[in-house]
């Protein structure tokens, strides 16, 4: 098994991650050093690794070293320690409608569950094994925020549609908060694989199905005839896929969380589904250079 690592300036890390995660969309390992670099690693058999002049390109300027190692046997449990547990805590307004609204501890198969407290938490077990995240990643946790603020302010709860599902973690969440139908697609059929056991594991209802954005039509009549109130969209996609959804939906959704993008990118984004959808910003959340935003009719 082959480790190649790109280290880069800090500064610049956000940027080149997400033009690595285009190479790399199985996830990359993220360390940060003293010496105000981070290094981000990919691991795979010799010929499954991105190759180098396209990992020179993505990173550009940003780059200080590029190096591959052979690694142990054992890599698999070593792994495991760079996916760690999150919660997600409750909305302060937790409550006002609908009831208590649980945490949310999203954590892979081999973290023990939260401990118990005077307040609901709901667990999520996410195995990261084959699509990206676990629910720690900025990005994740962003989308994940803003779905309980939608949960804790809206009482109705319908169908779902989670374009870009990864390991399932946002349709799985939703559907443990109620939501239904709910239906995730993705592009790689390993991630595919990956959220429908995933769903299964949690004991949730959700169906997940290979897409592709640029030469599909969204699932969209099928979701919205189950239901008076217009389907939620979750996206925690790059901005230039963000972009291809606001031509793919054929019609605006109730609400909209938007993630995988960096903060200068927000307005853009907020501005191009309120021009063709009529949507408008309900809030945004931010972590260092990555944001997320809750977008809803008006």
């Amino acid at each position: 098994m082959i480790r190649l690592a790109i280290r880069v300036a800090s500064g610049q890390a956000e940027q080149v991650l997400a033009e690595l995660l285009e190479l790399a969309p199985a996830g990359v390992e993220e360390v940060h050093d003293w010496a105000g670099t981070v290094e981000y690693a990919v691991y795979g058999a010799p010929g499954e690794l991105p190759e180098l002049p396209d990992v020179r390109a993505a990173v550009g300027d940003a780059l200080v070293e590029v190096s591959t190692t052979e690694i142990a046997d054992d890599w698999h449990e070593r792994w495991k320690q760079f996916h760690r547990p999150v919660l997600i805590a409750a909305p302060a307004q937790a409550g006002a409608i609908g009831g208590p609204i649980p945490a949310l501890h999203v954590r892979p198969p081999w973290e023990s569950a939260s401990a118990p407290g005077p307040d609901p938490v709901s667990e999520i077990v996410i195995d990261p094994g084959q699509a990206f995240g676990t629910g720690a990643h900025a990005t994740t946790r962003l989308c994940l925020e803003l779905l309980l603020e939608l949960v804790a302010q809206q009482e109705q709860r319908g169908p779902l549609l989670d374009v870009g599902t990864g390991s399932g973690v946002l349709a799985i969440a939703a559907a443990a908060l109620g939501f239904a139908p709910v239906l995730g697609v993705d592009h790689e059929q390993a991630s595919v694989t990956a959220a429908r056991e995933n769903g299964a594991a949690n004991g949730v209802e959700i169906e997940v199905r290979r897409f592709d954005l640029r030469a599909q039509a969204l699932p969209w009549a099928e979701l919205a005839d189950t239901s008076a109130a217009a389907p939620v969209v979750l996206a925690n996609l790059l901005r230039p896929l963000l972009e291809e959804l606001v031509e793919a939906l054929p019609a605006a959704p109730g609400h909209m969380i938007a993630g995988g993008l960096l903060h200068e990118e927000v307005d853009q984004i907020s501005v191009a589904f309120g021009d063709r959808h009529g949507l408008r910003e309900r809030e945004r959340r931010v972590s260092g250079e990555w944001a997320a935003v809750w977008l809803s009719a008006a």
